[in-house]
């Protein structure tokens, strides 16, 4: 949901320092090279990268593990010894691995780790993924070779405990964004970056690695915004793959040597709806508005069949928890008797009014992201027959973020889908204090979920804390806050270039080519 921010500048030359792609040159056979629709450059845990353990410079305490993406990834000792113990309520002792340095050659220990956990919990840091680890009272040394972790629930810590590890002395006083770790990244992982050029990053398997050295030795990532051009440029062999949209990524699928990985997430993608609206601010016509769109339409229209319908945050990968019953079905006939009993009827240009209030709302969406504008414009198109009149509009963040309150934005969510905690208590939670930019950006809730949601977080795992989720989908259907539309597929195109790698696990909000097929590279071996 919230933008991760990552600075760079865009050249036109993505490739001029490799040449050409690892298929293309004999020379660079133990090399790939990934163009990238994100940013490149902000190598640093605290501004998200390597937060949820999968990144190549980066380990955590733990690390998600899984063979494919059909599930929610189990949570296996990376940089711990072995799983949490709990040793007395609230309180968990993590014993550390032992032999294991930085990529700068100091001895990691539980110094690091308090000082990662301290740094990106402190308001002087001004990290924006904060407010992911509220869970977690506090951190603290257990002797050089264990951390105690006091959490402020009775949840497992697991799914906090994820967070690249960072050495204590690289911990800066200041905005993270000013830290020297975003361009001078030194972590435990198996990679260090070589180099770092403004539309490219150059990463080489490290020859001191504490644990065993990958077969790749040498990635290349070049930044290639344009999503019509990173296609191209993996049709011509000039990178060995890419993050692509569905439908652009199938176009593509079926050339010579080019096949597309899907990985399914708890990527939502949804429209938030503004309080400064009389028309959205009205429980009525929300509900009305998440009856009224077919989901199982956008899909197939604007994402090929790349994706599964998103009623709520909770997506059918969570077993036992996610409820059939508590997700939407698509009526038009039923969306309008809504309305008409709420009191907006059809007025002037077919357009409902109410005490001389339209139903009608600006919809904001990034410009430059071809999958939420085609989805903002299908949502417009798909509430016109309703009477509600929705103009879709691109725009920059830096123009969305102040009027989060007066205009409905297609965001997208599921930062942290390793806990279900996290997954739907910042999206649906009315807002605190520590809530993130764009989390329940109408400030919304429904008669008893903000209780339920804080019962849920405060609770242990298990079948009583299920059925409260549970619980928490069947009151959102009543009265949902936003209109949620789908869980995305994230859709990669790969080169045959005679490696083979890890199949890709259940991904979160964020992706690009540091997930889907190469999400962890040291799986990555000659076919």
């Amino acid at each position: 949901m919230r933008k991760r921010s990552i600075v760079v500048l865009v050249a036109a030359t993505a490739l001029v320092a490799v040449g050409c792609s690892s298929s293309d040159s004999g020379e660079a056979k133990d090399q790939i090279v990934l163009a990238d629709g994100q940013e490149l450059g902000d190598f640093n845990p605290l501004t998200y990268y390597g937060s949820l353990g999968v990144s190549p410079i980066y380990q955590g305490l733990l690390a998600p593990s899984a063979d494919d993406d059909s599930r929610v990834p189990d949570l296996v000792p990376a940089l711990a010894e072995s799983a949490p113990q709990r040793t007395a309520p609230r309180v968990w002792r993590v014993a550390l691995r032992s032999g294991v340095t930085f990529s700068d050659g100091s001895t990691f220990d539980a110094a690091d780790v308090v000082a990662t956990y301290d740094a990106v919990r402190d308001p002087k840091v001004a990290s924006e993924i904060a407010t992911d680890f509220d869970p977690i009272a506090s951190i603290a040394a257990d002797g050089p070779a264990a951390v105690t972790v006091t959490m402020a629930t009775d949840a497992d810590p697991s799914p906090y405990l994820l967070l690249g590890i960072v050495p204590s002395e690289k911990v800066q006083p200041d905005p993270v964004a000013n830290w020297t770790l975003n361009k001078a990244p030194v972590g435990t992982g198996p990679y260090v970056l070589k180099s770092l050029d403004p539309d490219q990053a150059v990463l080489e398997a490290r020859d001191d690695y504490w644990g065993e050295k990958p077969q790749l030795t040498r990635v290349v990532y070049t930044y290639t915004p344009d999503d019509n051009t990173r296609a191209q440029r993996v049709v011509a062999g000039e990178v060995d793959g890419a993050n692509l949209p569905p439908k652009l990524a199938a176009s593509i699928g079926k050339r010579d040597g080019v096949s597309i990985v899907t990985a399914k997430s708890a990527d939502w993608r949804g429209v938030t709806l503004p309080a400064g609206n009389a028309f959205t601010a009205d429980p009525a016509a929300r509900l009305a508005m998440n009856v009224g769109v077919d989901r199982d339409a956008l899909i197939r229209d604007v994402l090929g069949g790349a994706g599964s319908p998103a009623s709520n945050p909770i997506s059918d990968v969570y077993t036992g928890v996610y409820d059939p019953a508590a997700q939407f079905t698509y009526s038009a006939d039923e969306a309008k008797r809504i309305l008409d009993e709420a009191g907006w009827r059809p007025g002037a240009g077919g357009v409902r009014e109410k005490d001389g209030k339209k139903a009608a709302f600006e919809l904001l969406y990034k410009a430059e992201d071809s999958v939420r504008r085609d989805l903002a414009v299908a949502f417009a198109t798909a509430m016109k027959p309703l009477g509600i009149a929705v103009t879709p509009r691109g725009a920059t963040w830096d123009e969305i973020r102040p009027k989060v309150d007066s205009v409905a934005i297609l965001l997208g969510g599921g930062d942290t889908p390793y806990s279900i905690d996290s997954q739907v208590y910042d999206t649906l939670h009315t807002r605190t204090a520590q809530s993130s930019t764009y989390a329940n950006a109408g400030n919304f809730t429904a008669p008893g979920l903000d209780a339920l949601l804080d019962e849920s977080r405060s609770s242990a795992p298990g079948p009583e804390n299920d059925a409260r989720y549970r619980k928490i989908q069947s009151v959102y259907k009543q009265q949902p806050l936003a209109v949620l539309l789908t869980f995305l597929h994230h859709t990669y195109a790969v080169r045959d270039t005679g490696w083979k790698g890890a199949n890709p696990i259940m991904e979160p909000h964020s992706h690009g080519v540091a997930w889907g097929p190469w999400w962890d590279l040291t799986k990555w071996e000659r076919s």
